[in-house]
């Protein structure tokens, strides 16, 4: 199973006034484990950008106006993306800025009900909030410290260890872990056990005939000699 963990951040909050992606960040999940392959890029918005949400993320109109479009770009990020599950954290701005942005290339959208919504788990599990990135983390005893300003791929990591513990599937993979090296641990154990090593199977007659097939080998001086019992 394939699951995909993104972020976005973007000039302001509403792409319908003119703002657009300015980074995007994603983490791919195998089974519920994150698999170590990333997406990650810069965008060029073509615009400037609002003290406010420059705030909010750093990037300035100034670092980005060497960056790529997001028309370069979106053609990887979707197959990046593939048919995938979809996940971030308020899932509604990062879909509805996807969405604007990939209409802007004549690219189709993406389908809405392939989005899982973090905010939107949390609460279900939760009953009462906050239900923010940073608060999630230290609910879930995450470290965020290295968090200063938003950032699409480090917000998606420390998300997709959110997601994890939202639906379970870190607890779960603990356990089978404790399993497998307790019944390791037991195994070992029981090889230990055995007080009187058990006879001998073989009669004196089978042993000297393996012994002279043995000499035979390597030119008569095989190296199994050396381990021979007296």
């Amino acid at each position: 199973m394939r699951e995909i963990v993104f972020d976005t951040e973007t000039t302001g909050l509403d792409p319908f006034d003119g703002h657009r992606v300015v980074e995007i960040g994603c983490v791919e999940l195998i089974n519920r484990i994150p698999s170590g392959v990333t997406f990650h890029r810069y965008i060029n918005p073509e615009r400037d950008m609002p003290d406010a949400a420059f705030r909010v993320h750093g990037l300035s109109a100034d670092f980005l106006k060497d960056k790529p479009l997001f028309g370069e770009v979106c053609d990887e990020l979707l197959e990046f993306f593939g048919d995938s599950p979809l996940i971030a954290h308020n899932a509604g701005f990062d879909y509805g800025f996807l969405c604007a942005e990939l209409e802007r290339c004549t690219r189709p959208t993406l389908m809405r009900d392939r989005v899982i919504d973090t905010i939107a788990l949390a609460r279900r599990k939760h009953s009462a909030g906050p239900y923010s990135l940073d608060a999630l983390c230290q609910r879930y005893g995450i470290d965020n410290s290295h968090r200063t300003k938003h950032g699409a791929l480090l917000d998606a990591e420390l998300l997709a260890e959110v997601y994890l513990e939202l639906i379970g599937a870190r607890q779960a993979s603990l356990i089978l872990i404790e399993a497998v090296e307790s019944a390791a641990a037991a195994r070992k154990g029981n090889m230990a056990q055995r007080p009187i090593a058990l006879p001998q199977r073989l009669t004196n007659d089978e042993l000297m005939a393996h012994r002279a097939f043995v000499a035979t080998l390597n030119g008569g001086s095989p190296l199994w000699q050396d381990y021979f019992q007296n």
